[in-house]
């Protein structure tokens, strides 16, 4: 991917705002008592689609159309935040969204990916065997393949950070969840376009610890499985162009458990009565896990989404 300037993401910021407005970022005063430093949250929550990938969605769509006008559907693999970002963008742009997710995926991101105007076919046992159906209909169908990574989708994603930052440059430290690699890819791309020195840290899950496996190997890792129910973070194999970015780009990996980002859900309810995702909180645990070390610091925390099955959330609010 080659490196964003400033002006490539205030253009992608123009794109995303015909669709929605920016989303706010707080430093929540409970949070800093809490947790001994300034918290500032990202709120990704709060876009049309309750996640950050939208952003992505629509630059991506306006580049597809410009250069290749000739595409009249798509064809993706999701676990449903990226799903629904697309379906929203290709209906806004008149093109045909089918949408692979695996089998057992949460039925209300399904379901909010039909309401935004996309097919769902449910493959596989994992997101990376949907991502081969997705591959394979592509070819049987005529559709657009749209890669989980991919330079257009990043420059919107970049589009938050360049929000965050511009209205807390002097953060320490952030904190961005790693799926496919799209958020702090782009958290990355904003900080150098803008010439800060804050740190960037990856989280994964300890379920799912490709990324940090990775980065402290220096060459690609994959694991067996991605057992974990922040299903954002639910990648067996990272993708080779976002990890040539964040191999450099970032400071360092933590892995957070699945105990620790409940908790830190529940406490994103308790402190700021927002509804976190376990993508959406990981970022949280990170600082939870690593209190000691921000003490008196400036820290960043992307809440990527809110996107999360009822059922699932109460099981969760109810420990």
């Amino acid at each position: 991917m080659h490196r964003l300037t400033r002006d490539a993401i205030e253009h992608a910021a123009r794109l995303v705002y015909q669709v929605m407005p920016a989303t706010a970022q707080y430093p929540w005063p409970l949070l800093a008592e809490r947790l001994g430093c300034t918290v500032w949250v990202k709120h990704e929550n709060h876009t049309p689609t309750g996640a950050f990938k939208v952003r992505g969605g629509i630059t991506f769509m306006h580049w597809l159309r410009r250069e290749h006008p000739a595409v009249t559907g798509i064809v993706t693999a999701t676990r449903g935040n990226h799903g629904q970002s697309l379906a929203l963008a290709a209906k806004a742009q008149g093109l045909r969204a089918l949408i692979v997710v695996p089998e057992g995926n949460s039925t209300e991101k399904n379901a909010a990916m039909r309401g935004f105007g996309s097919e769902v076919v449910e493959h596989g046992r994992d997101f990376d065997e949907a991502r081969e159906e997705a591959a394979r209909l592509a070819h049987d169908q005529g559709l657009y393949l749209v890669p989980p990574f991919h330079t257009e989708l990043v420059k919107g994603v970049a589009t938050y950070a360049l929000e965050l930052f511009t209205a807390a440059p002097d953060l320490d430290t952030v904190y961005v969840p790693i799926g496919c690699g799209s958020g702090i890819c782009g958290v990355i791309a904003a900080r150098d376009a803008l010439g800060l020195s804050t740190e960037v840290v990856g989280v994964v899950s300890t379920e799912a610890a490709a990324a940090k496996l990775s980065f402290e190997a220096g060459t690609l890792q994959e694991t067996a499985s991605a057992n974990t129910f922040a299903d954002g973070l639910a990648v067996r194999k990272p993708i080779p162009q976002a990890f040539a970015v964040y191999a450099t780009g970032a400071q360092r990996m933590v892995s957070v458990s699945e105990a620790l980002i409940a908790e830190a859900m529940r406490i994103y309810y308790t402190d700021t009565h927002n509804l976190a995702e376990g993508a959406g909180a990981a970022s949280l645990a990170a600082l939870v896990q690593e209190r000691e070390r921000m003490q008196g610091k400036k820290v960043g925390v992307i809440l990527s989404g809110g996107n999360i099955d009822r059922s699932v959330y109460a099981a969760v609010i109810a420990e």
